[in-house]
């Protein structure tokens, strides 16, 4: 036989596969026109409607150039706006920024240059800083919401006006699975915030894989949507998973605990979803209201739940609260205290499906090594809903991810049974006398205090133990104590080198965007404080 000529190796293709994230919402509008998605104070918007409306949103802004790969920032609380603004940026193939409505002007031009926004909307209630950031950054703003008599005021296109006369686009536009949908920035603890970006795959993928073992959340639900959308929990756990789903969720633009459960009450809702504060404020509000909705399940992240908040809602509201765990970076969840398994409260659950989780070394950045179970190192994440990357930062890109690991900067263990458990933030764990003192456990106990509501221990610097330990308290309504009673109370209950030194009452914690904690602004504040006193 004739010798066979060695063939060179072909590259691999990236193949035919198409995909738009714009389907969660386009493909249920079609499924089920009439079931209603969004509840917003009167109103009742179904699928088939939101999708109409959606498309002359797209056709308005095609209209302006937007097309594939640009680039357009939102700045809009949780209204009937955001999903239409947001699924029709998707749909043209262009790329959703969502901006922090807690944002200063600088901030925002920030935002608006380092993404390459070419269009800005902005809603009417956040004007005032929204229009100065575009300015500054030179971004053509459109308007949502402006009432015809504050036209002067505010003298911007409204993109409710121009989709009133745009054609709707027929489809959404069909793309490469690595494509990307969204650009999310990450509210570091240093420098400037970073733009993750998440590719129309990952977060397609990751919304069936939520509904698929880890979330119960059936057509006929109705969610109470108070968790804001501009950020990665609110969008991808409350709206996008029930719009692939066909449920409802009831828009709360402002949380506090009244307005949530008069809402829970009013829509009869069934799922609950929030931040620790939520909870603790749902709690609160349960007091003086004592009407309970026919809430079946609740779902809890950004921010590690006290297990004592966990039992109150079984005792209130007759739920189990399901808490996850997960960064923008993973899109967000990674594991979950999976709904249909037994739940393991002072746990972040198990990986989700498709995800890998492991414990590693936390003292070597350069590489991997995973750790026997039991034991304390970093959390790190494999899977579908790892993120592309940084925007233009190939070097956190280096330092986030590590022989195909996403490093979570968060310390943990995991049971044999793959339970994980949260200990703290690498960057927030506090050296005393060369002891390791891990906030949260510190956390827990506090939350055990009958006055206490919320807390925060944080590390300070001092001379004699290289860190001291330090916690910002608020109280339960009416409720009183002295900062010496509840530092006696963690004293009894923990090690010596681990109760806090010094115990400040505050009215409220610094939270961000995600409902954690800004443990460096009560840090920058104490040392303020302390240089101020020793003057």
């Amino acid at each position: 036989m004739p010798e066979q000529s060695e063939q060179p190796e072909q590259p691999e293709r990236p193949g035919f596969a198409t995909v738009n994230l714009a389907a969660v919402l386009a493909e249920t509008a079609k499924r089920v026109p009439e079931n209603t998605a969004l509840i917003f104070g009167a109103d009742r918007i179904g699928y088939g409607r939101l999708w109409e409306e959606t498309k002359r949103y797209a056709g308005a802004l095609r209209d302006l150039g937007v097309g594939r790969g640009d680039r357009v920032a939102l700045l809009l609380p949780n209204v009937p706006d955001f999903p239409r603004a947001y699924f029709a940026i998707l749909s043209l193939g262009a790329i959703v920024v969502p901006v922090h409505a807690l944002l200063k002007a600088e901030e925002i031009a920030y935002v608006l240059q380092d993404s390459g926004a070419s269009q800005f909307i902005v809603a009417a209630p956040l004007l005032a800083e929204g229009a100065k950031g575009a300015a500054l950054a030179k971004v053509p703003l459109l308007s949502v919401l402006v009432p015809d008599d504050k036209l002067t005021e505010a003298p911007f296109p409204r993109l409710e006006d121009l989709a009133e006369g745009a054609e709707p686009i027929r489809h959404y536009e069909f793309l490469p699975p690595t494509a990307t949908a969204t650009i999310l920035y990450t509210s570091g603890t240093t420098g400037k915030p970073k733009g993750a970006r998440g590719s129309h795959f990952s977060l397609v993928e990751h919304v069936n894989t939520l509904l698929t073992g880890a979330i119960d959340v059936q057509e006929e639900d109705i969610v109470l949507g108070c968790l804001p959308l501009f950020h990665t929990f609110g969008q991808m756990c409350v709206m996008n998973v029930a719009f692939r789903r066909g449920a409802s969720v009831v828009l709360v633009p402002k949380f506090d605990g009244a307005t949530a459960l008069a809402l829970l009450n009013a829509h009869s809702c069934t799922i609950m979803t929030g931040v620790p504060t939520m909870y603790i404020g749902l709690l609160e509000a349960a007091k003086a209201n004592p009407e309970r909705p026919p809430l079946r399940y609740g779902l809890s992240g950004g921010a590690a739940l006290p297990v004592a908040v966990i039992g109150r809602m079984s005792e209130e509201f007759g739920i189990s609260v399901h808490e996850g765990y997960g960064l923008t970076e993973t899109s967000p969840v990674a594991t979950f205290n999976h709904y249909g398994r037994p739940t393991r409260p002072g746990t972040i659950g198990q990986p989700i499906w498709g995800t890998e989780v492991i414990i590693a070394d936390a003292e070597l950045d350069d590489r991997i090594v995973e750790l026997p179970r039991g034991e304390l190192g970093e959390i790190c994440v494999r899977g579908h809903n790892v993120f592309q990357g940084y925007l233009n930062r190939p070097d956190a890109d280096a330092e986030a991810v590590v022989d195909g690991w996403f490093r979570t900067g968060d310390l943990g263990t995991m049971t044999d049974d793959d339970y994980v458990t949260i200990v703290d933030r690498k960057k927030d764990m506090i050296v005393r006398n060369g002891y390791n003192v891990y906030p949260r456990e510190i956390e827990e106990v506090l939350a055990r205090h009958d006055a206490v509501s919320g807390c925060a221990v944080f590390g300070v610097p001092d001379p004699v133990h290289q860190q001291e330990i330090a916690a910002a308290v608020t109280l339960m309504p009416e409720a009183s104590v002295d900062p010496a009673e509840l530092i006696e109370y963690v004293k009894e209950k923990v090690a010596p080198f681990k109760y806090p030194r010094h115990i400040e009452i505050v009215d409220a914690l610094p939270l961000g965007p995600s409902g954690k904690v800004l443990k460096r602004v009560l840090v920058a504040k104490w040392q303020e404080d302390h240089v101020h006193a020793t003057m």
